[in-house]
């Protein structure tokens, strides 16, 4: 029996360990379009820590980005959220839309940088 019971706990640890990793960024391989009710294209590629290492980016809020009043709290981190829970699909109060707040953010960082992709088929590339 306690050899049941001792299994049950190791299983409900190891479910608990890969639901968490599941959900962490540095295993993404792509920008989830799942808010989007009819995507026209295939989800962003996306390597979350190889872009990071390659960009040489290093603070989270450095893209996952905190507004407050219409200012940028540089000391703010939202990335223990999604895009989608401050961004609707279209422009709303000031707030870009998911699809513009995306392009805006990562687009905008790439002409900034003058590296990194621009255009569509660069990101949105069919697997």
């Amino acid at each position: 029996m306690r050899r049941l019971a001792a299994t049950g706990v190791i299983a409900a640890a190891l479910a608990v360990l890969w639901a968490l990793g599941a959900g962490s960024q540095e295993e993404m391989k792509a920008v989830s379009s799942d808010p989007f009710p009819r995507p026209q294209r295939p989800p962003a590629v996306f390597a979350h820590d190889a872009h990071n290492e390659k960009a040489g980016i290093e603070a989270c809020n450095e893209c996952h980005h905190v507004y407050e009043g219409g200012r940028r709290l540089e000391d703010e981190s939202s990335e223990d959220r999604r895009c989608a829970d401050c961004h609707g699909l279209s422009d709303e109060n000031g707030r870009p839309g998911l699809r513009k707040a995306f392009h805006r953010n990562c687009q905008g960082c790439h002409l900034e940088r003058r590296r990194g992709p621009i255009l569509c088929g660069e990101c949105h590339r069919r697997r």
